[in-house]
């Protein structure tokens, strides 16, 4: 037999209040006393009563839900970051739908499509590029976008990332005054800011001290790639003696190719640096000296301008710029006097 479905108004008379009292208790941010509130979950959970977010959504035209979009989780930054965004933006009142998404085109296209069927409040791109077509489709419908450790040559779209090129010019000096003379650079996917920041902040590093040319390969920010990268870097006679990993998740990669296919030590043959600080970088298996992503700081940052977004409709635009620092362990070689 069907249990018939308890609704606010059944509540709202076991607890002695108006219907709209009940309302506002169930709203985050709306004015109640604490008596009132007191009451009314008193009441509801006696009768096993749970309130309707989408019937809610349908009369205050916010459905408190945020799409979340990522193209990958195999590094362990995301998985991070993602659990972080998640409980602060739940902490808020909202609710996150997270989508997969590759890096195509027609793959974020119709991904963006299923966000907006579901009447998001906001959109969060995590490692996702947006094209500007995308970028007006969201604006048409009233739909604020961030990015996430992502930036765009467009002053209308706000963005979160760290300051990718200070800390690629920060490794350069760093291996710089370790004494290197030969330098490699595993990359990471072409089509990301990441990528481009962190390269060309390395590049600029090494071309102040009079360096024009460093080996290069690609690795895609994939493991299996970086590992074919490295085994091509060094398959040559004058290979690096130090390498600079477009994130930590491939200079693991790097590592373990050059301790335990090619019999090098790291870093006392090969000096190996990544970015990002993910947790496995301390372990004393890595030991990693990387530059250090703020996850924390990131996701405060790209809360409270998504919201002031959706709550003042119109405003502009921000992009943040935070500071990433070098953090210096055991996998490259340590600069004498260098203060750690």
């Amino acid at each position: 037999m069907a249990h018939e479905r308890v609704t606010s108004i059944d509540v709202a008379r076991l607890a002695g209040v108006s219907r709209s009292a009940v309302s506002r208790v169930f709203t985050p941010g709306a004015s109640v006393s604490a008596h009132t509130a007191e009451k009314v979950r008193d009441a509801a959970e006696k009768l096993g009563y749970r309130p309707n977010v989408l019937a809610r959504s349908l009369i205050t035209g916010r459905s408190r839900m945020i799409g979340l979009v990522v193209a990958y989780l195999d590094n362990y930054f995301y998985p991070e970051a993602l659990e972080k965004l998640s409980n602060a933006l739940q902490a808020e009142g909202y609710h996150v739908l997270i989508f997969m998404a590759s890096q195509t085109a027609g793959n974020i296209d119709t991904v963006l499509e299923e966000i907006l069927d579901y009447q998001v409040d906001g959109i969060i791109m995590a490692s996702v590029a947006l094209s500007s077509e995308l970028t007006a489709r969201c604006q048409a419908a009233g739909v604020p976008v961030m990015l996430f450790n992502r930036a765009q040559d467009d002053a209308g779209i706000s963005a979160v990332t760290s300051d990718n090129r200070a800390g690629g010019r920060a490794v350069a000096r760093f291996l710089l005054d370790g004494g290197h003379k030969r330098f490699g650079h595993i990359a990471g996917w072409e089509g990301a800011s990441t990528q481009r920041d962190r390269e060309q902040g390395f590049a600029d590093g090494l071309g102040e001290a009079g360096i024009d040319r460093y080996d290069r390969e690609v690795g895609n920010f994939q493991i299996d790639e970086a590992r074919a990268a490295a085994r091509r870097m060094f398959d040559r006679p004058d290979r690096p003696d130090a390498v600079f990993a477009a994130n930590d998740h491939m200079a693991f990669a790097v590592m373990d190719v050059l301790r335990y296919e090619l019999g090098l030590s790291v870093p006392g043959d090969v000096s190996v640096v990544g970015f990002d600080d993910v947790p496995p970088a301390s372990w004393p298996a890595y030991d990693l000296t990387t530059v250090r992503q703020r996850a924390n700081l990131m996701v405060e940052r790209t809360v409270a301008t998504l919201l002031k977004m959706i709550e003042q409709p119109g405003a502009r635009a921000e992009q943040h710029v935070l500071p990433a620092p070098l953090v210096v362990r055991g996998s490259a070689r340590i600069p004498e006097g260098w203060d750690t």
